[in-house]
This record gives C-alpha cells, structure tokens and sequence, in this order.
C-alpha cells in the first residue's frame, strides 16, 4: 500500500514576529502528475533543494509555512490568475510548462481545467495557511515580517545573462516592506565578506512577496533567493547539500532573520 499524500502545507508555529515562506522546497508530485512528466521533468531540476535544512534552527521563536508539493505541480510563488512577474523577460507560470532551462516537461501537459483544479487543491490552502500565520502574528506583535526563502541555480541563460550574485534580495522595488528592512538585510549581505548581493536585481520578489508586503497595514514582505552554489556541492544532480559551504552560509543568514525580529518593534511606529 502507498503512503498517504502529505497535506499541501507544514506550518511550525512560533511565537516570534518572522514567518519564514518556502513554497518551493517540497518534493511531493501525486502519482497523476509524475505519470505525466517526460523524463526531463522528473528531474525535479528546479527545486529549491535543502533551503528547510539550510535554514533549520536559524532563528527561535521563527513560525515556518512550507508547501509540500512540487512547483510542477503548481508553483505557489505564481500569481493565481497565471499573471506574469517579469513582462517581457523569460519565466515559468502558475503550473509550468517548461523547465528554467526553457525544456518541456510534460508528456501531457495540463489543461485549463486541471490547472484550475491545482489551483483550488495546493495554491488556496498554502496562502491560506500563510496569511492565517501572517495575520496571527500580526495581532500578537503589532507587526509580521514575512522572510520568503528561495534558492535557484547560479547560471540560467535562460532566464538572466552571467552568473547570478549569491544574495538576491527582493524588496518588489522597495514597497513590500519598510526600508530599514531593506537596509538591514541589504548592510548584512555586503558585509559578509566573500560573497555577493543585489537588491531588487533580476529577482524583486515573486508573488508572495507582492501581495503580502502591506507595509501601512503592518505586514512587511522581503524576499532572499539564494545562489545555490552557496550550499550545495553542485549545482547539478543529485543537488547534494555541502555541509561546509552551508555552515560559512548559514551564520550570514541567521544575523538576517535575528535582524529581522529585532526591528519589528520599532515598525509599529512610522518610518
């Protein structure tokens, strides 16, 4: 007998004012949906692979949201009308039909009906898990920080030109969140010493990022995608984690989210 499918979302509850987002690092694909993948799409090359481990224990009191599901099976970073994040530039939509490489997927490609029905069975129930925890917090500290955590390959022609800088911070141009988070989390990364960062580079927050980030209702949103050339020991499969690279990364990233839940009293105030 086959195990049971997970529930679509893991919520660890903290008391803290962070909620830490992962919706892409699940491994889950229903059986309907790996039937129907090509070989190249049961790759899975487009995890974000070992961010829950990488992030593990970086921050008491932390709340975490984590989809279960895989991104081929709907990607809970999408916009749930398929909107594009990036008009004019290569991407991949709310259930993609292509990898980051631009390579196709599936054997059989969803319709409008079963996308619509991904929608309503992954999408709904992870934002409205995400949102519940947002809107907790919020009523318990005066303010919510959401920390959305992404890794991604360091080269995709596909999608960006050269080697992507290890930090990406995405602030949706400066609107998701007050701006002294930005500076905090924008002043740790330049100062890391041996790597590399951007703010509201080729990546300025997907989404979530987007739609949560309501700094004047007090809900503040900020996006890291990780180069993942920080963490793994290749950016290839099997996308094995390098315990060594992830423990010169892991400090860097724990003085962020510290950093984090150490301004949020002060942004119940104006900026």
């Amino acid at each position: 007998m086959s195990a049971p499918a997970p529930a679509p979302v893991e919520v660890i509850r903290g008391d803290g004012p962070v909620v830490l987002g992962m919706p892409h690092t699940g491994p889950h694909l229903p059986a309907e949906v790996l039937a129907r993948l090509n070989p190249q799409g049961r790759r899975l090359t487009d995890t974000d692979w070992h961010v829950e481990r990488l992030y593990d224990g970086l921050l008491r009191g932390a709340t975490v949201v984590r989809a279960t599901f895989h991104r081929y099976v709907l990607d809970a970073n999408r916009p749930p009308d398929d909107a594009s994040l990036y008009p004019g530039q290569n991407s991949t939509g709310l259930v993609p039909l292509t990898d980051f490489d631009g390579r196709p997927i599936w054997t059989d490609p969803p319709d409008a009906a079963e996308i619509a029905g991904r929608r309503a069975a992954f999408h709904a129930p992870y934002h409205a898990a995400l949102a519940a925890e947002l809107d907790r917090l919020r009523s318990r500290h005066g303010v919510a920080i959401l920390y959305d955590c992404h890794s991604i390959r360091s080269r995709i022609p596909f999608l960006f030109g050269g080697g992507l800088p290890d930090f990406n911070i995405g602030t949706a141009d400066g609107t998701s969140c007050d701006p002294r988070i930005a500076a905090a989390v924008e002043e740790i990364c330049v100062n890391a010493g041996g790597y590399t960062s951007v703010m509201n580079g080729r990546f300025k927050g997907g989404w979530t990022t987007r739609h949560y980030g309501k700094p004047a209702s007090g809900i503040h949103a900020i996006q890291m995608e990780l180069a993942q050339s920080t963490y793994l020991a290749t950016e290839c499969p099997p996308f094995a984690f390098a315990p060594e690279r992830a423990e010169r990364v892991r400090p860097i990233l724990a003085r962020i989210l510290n950093a984090l839940a150490t301004l949020a009293p002060d942004l119940k105030g104006p900026a």
